[in-house]
């Protein structure tokens, strides 16, 4: 079997058998694909976007946690709203807390929601 008909057979592969492949490879190897994908190379255009850093975030609430109480005072804080509506952000989680926020301000949102116990998601 030559090149282009490896990868032809790989391109009839559902995504499930490409993961169980890749999983064989590495233990077969002793090597991490994460290793290799992080210093690629894109060569298309979509993949070229994907890679450039973004400069805005959205801070998602995935969970208020066990300690929602404190979750309430941190959102109350940040976002400057009042107790009803960042009481019902938390009980509707999955919840956009804020959009289009800088890289430093989202970290900062981040650590201090996850320091009250929220899990939280910058996308």
């Amino acid at each position: 079997m030559d090149k282009d008909q490896f990868i032809q057979q790989l391109e009839k592969m559902s995504v499930a058998e490409l993961n169980d492949l890749v999983k064989a490879l590495e233990e077969k190897f002793g090597v991490s694909a994460a290793a290799f994908a992080a210093s690629a190379p894109s060569t298309s255009l979509g993949q070229a976007e994907a890679v450039e850093e973004k400069d805005s975030f959205n801070i998602i609430l995935k969970d208020a946690g066990s300690t929602k109480i404190q979750v309430i005072k941190v959102l109350r804080e940040l976002t400057g709203q009042g107790l009803k509506e960042v009481k019902d952000m938390t009980d509707k989680v999955p919840v956009t807390v804020k959009e289009g926020v800088k890289k430093a301000e989202a970290d900062e949102m981040k650590k201090k929601l996850e320091e009250a116990g929220a899990v939280v998601e910058l996308k």
